[in-house]
């Protein structure tokens, strides 16, 4: 059965078509929007790709994938956000682009139009604060990759309202999520406890103690961590990782959250990860 709630999701990358493809599959109507057309027709490409997946481990049937693609439209244009009911944005994690797009959005969308923002540390309280709706501004921080991760972060303000949460709430069980509340500080708690983490690993690294492979064994066989922390990085991304940190260590003033420098030079050098092509490993 349809949903009554129409949903933009802004920004088509890895993260984007993943909350496209699960609100589509969970039948709600889906705008996908990106300024980049090539980046939203290899999106909708991956979704694809990502459905007959899904159909060749029975979590699917064939007869879906069609439905599925056929809830998603596409859109370079802003403007077809105007009678959207929830915009979630999920472009790259730097806070003057995300804070220029909810200021478009707040002008271009109904009054009535929650805003959600898929970030993995920016505060939402000044993401809200730049836009005239602060208590129908909410975090929903989605793993990745999105279809297969279940947790979504649910960030709320000292703004957001109980009406705006509930709904956000409501709305990431219909997608078959688990929806965890916290309270909006840098980092939230997923990245607060697992970026230092990461960034632990890079200084062993950096310093010496162990070598990329037997940090990511140690953690893996004495942790029972699915992936090693170095290799985590690469699939998050390198640049990620290190704006993350960014966040922590000048929203904390508190040198225990400062990047290492190894993390720095690999992104200046463009070792970014699984993305391209190398970063603590090299990737075909």
């Amino acid at each position: 059965m349809k949903h009554n709630t129409k949903i933009a999701v802004i920004g088509s990358g890895t993260m984007g078509n993943g909350i496209a493809h699960v609100l589509a599959q969970a039948n709600f109507d889906t705008l996908l929007v990106d300024i980049n057309k090539n980046q939203l027709i290899k999106a909708m490409e991956v979704i694809e790709k990502n459905l007959e997946r899904q159909i060749k481990k029975n979590i699917i049937f064939i007869k879906d994938k069609d439905n599925i693609l056929r809830n998603i439209k596409t859109s370079d244009n802003m403007d077809d956000c105007k009678e959207i009911d929830l915009v979630i944005e999920a472009i790259p994690e730097k806070y003057e682009l995300k804070v220029s797009l909810f200021k478009k959005l707040d002008n271009i969308c109904k009054s009535s139009t929650i805003f959600a923002s898929n970030t993995s540390s920016i505060s939402i309280s000044n993401l809200g604060n730049q836009t005239n709706r602060p208590d129908k501004m909410i975090g929903m921080h989605f793993m990745n990759p999105v279809p297969i991760m279940k947790l979504v972060e649910i960030i709320n303000t000292i703004h957001t309202s109980n009406l705006t949460t509930n709904k956000i709430v409501d709305i990431t069980k219909k997608i078959n999520k688990i929806p965890i509340q916290c309270n909006d500080y840098p980092g939230f708690v997923s990245n607060r406890i697992l970026m230092p983490m990461i960034n632990e690993a890079i200084f062993c690294l950096e310093q010496n103690v162990a070598k990329k492979e037997a940090i990511d064994e140690i953690m893996k066989l004495g942790m029972s961590h699915p992936m090693g922390p170095l290799q985590l990085a690469d699939f998050i991304g390198l640049d990620v990782c290190l704006d993350i940190m960014e966040v922590l260590w000048i929203g904390f003033n508190d040198s225990k959250y400062r990047p290492c420098t190894l993390l720095k030079t690999m992104v200046s050098s463009g070792l970014l990860g699984k993305k391209t092509g190398r970063g603590f490993y090299s990737y075909d």
